[in-house]
């Protein structure tokens, strides 16, 4: 029975994560699906071709305006890169579309705390400055040349130029907004499920021992602004792996950010795991694809030098500034359910993302009734064939993980119930 009630505790934590981070969620898709409909990246796009500081903030922007799923954002940037971005400007990009985006700031804040929302922003801008710096100092011109022969010919379509200002006060404008919010759900709820069920399961089951044993919190006794710097320099090093040993991406990891705080992990510690979602197998996986395995190394190993260095930077700059979050946010706080503020979030998010799928509809409505003659008209040309792009993929690896992590949240909330009653 008490492994039946921890399981049990274990999806109802994970549920209460994302109860909690739900209204987070819709608003930051919401306003991240209006940036990218309404901000004209194309004029951007062609002025990434230096690595000089314009150049290199300008990439920078662009990726904060972009999207937050990681595997969107390392296709962007291959395309960038084959548009003739510089390789500089091309990992700044990466860095700041899963660092700086509004969705993972506004979900920091949530259950972190304003603390690491400071230093998620200023980090993020310090990581791209000490990355475009390493690279400078070590580039390695027949990697990157390689790389770019390696990069595959399929990129994305290139960006339309329009008037924002016509396209915002247009139905079809916000219609597009409706689609591209839907877009970005559709790229990252597996993650989402995944990461915060896998931490609502690490809460009840890990106990905080083994926190604390792995990143030697012991050695702190409890005063991070006094805590000896090898085990400063331990959580920086060591928490880039746990990120990747968690294969979850930067918003799946937030929720487990916080039982790693509530385990008495050290601020530095803390940033390293949040900063290192490109850090994942699967991602350094994506790159090697896109650039070869040599430069996808590269990548990974410019990203951990510059994680660990920002991560020890903010710690230290913080303890000066005597503002390093000694205690953490209670984990029974943020998966907590109840009438409170949150609730009535929650009902207001489910009116815009209704709202918003509504206008999702439209357009694709509108979009169907425009194609219908022509596809009856080329029908007899192309056999009527639809490709149905996820069949080949039903039995995946991660689509069988997806159905096990709802067969295990369906089997604990029955559970729960049970025991209830």
């Amino acid at each position: 029975m008490p492994l039946l009630d921890q399981y049990a505790n274990g999806v109802i934590t994970a549920i209460g994560f994302f109860w909690n981070a739900l209204w987070a969620f819709v608003l930051g898709y919401a306003i991240s699906a209006a940036i990218q409909v309404f901000v004209p990246k194309k004029r951007l796009t062609h002025q990434m071709g230096d690595a000089n500081l314009r150049s290199v903030s300008l990439a920078g922007l662009f990726g904060a305006v972009s999207s937050s799923c990681s595997f969107a954002a390392l296709s962007a940037a291959r395309s960038l890169f084959q548009k003739g971005a510089h390789f500089i400007a091309t990992v700044a990009f990466m860095f700041a579309s899963t660092n700086l985006v509004i969705e993972l700031g506004v979900l920091i804040f949530l259950f972190l705390g304003w603390e690491y929302l400071a230093a998620e922003l200023v980090g993020g801008i310090l990581m791209i400055a000490i990355s475009a710096l390493l690279i400078r100092l070590t580039y390695p011109e027949k990697l990157i040349n390689a790389a770019k022969k390696h990069a595959d010919n399929a990129s994305n379509q290139d960006e339309e130029d329009f008037d924002w200002k016509k396209r915002i006060k247009s139905l079809k404008g916000w219609q597009q907004v409706g689609t591209r919010f839907a877009m970005e759900w559709q790229m990252v709820w597996r993650e989402i499920l995944i990461g915060f069920t896998i931490a609502g399961f690490i809460a009840v089951f890990v106990p905080n021992q083994v926190w604390q044993t792995l990143f030697m919190a012991d050695a702190a006794s409890g005063d991070q602004a006094n805590m000896p710097f090898l085990v400063v320099l331990e959580n920086a090093l060591i928490a880039p792996f746990v990120a990747a040993a968690t294969f979850i991406g930067s918003m799946g990891n937030i929720p487990l950010a916080t039982v790693l705080s509530a385990g008495g992990v050290s601020f530095a510690g803390i940033m390293g795991f949040i900063y290192s979602d490109l850090m994942v197998p699967p991602l350094v996986k994506v790159n090697a694809r896109y650039y070869g395995w040599k430069a996808a190394l590269y990548i990974a190993a410019i990203m951990y030098a510059s994680i660990v260095v920002t991560a020890l930077t903010l710690h230290y700059a913080y303890a000066v500034i005597g503002i390093i979050p000694e205690g953490s946010r209670d984990i029974a706080e943020v998966s907590a359910f109840g009438i409170n503020y949150t609730f009535f979030l929650n009902l207001a998010a489910f009116a815009l993302a209704g709202l918003l799928l509504w206008l999702r509809y439209r357009d694709q409505h509108a979009a169907s009734e425009t194609s219908d003659h022509n596809d009856h008209e080329h029908d007899h040309h192309s056999g009527h064939q639809h490709h149905d792009h996820g069949s080949s993929s039903l039995w995946s690896f991660k689509n069988i993980l997806i159905l096990a992590v709802l067969i295990a949240l369906a089997g604990g909330l029955i559970i729960k119930a049970a025991l209830t009653l």
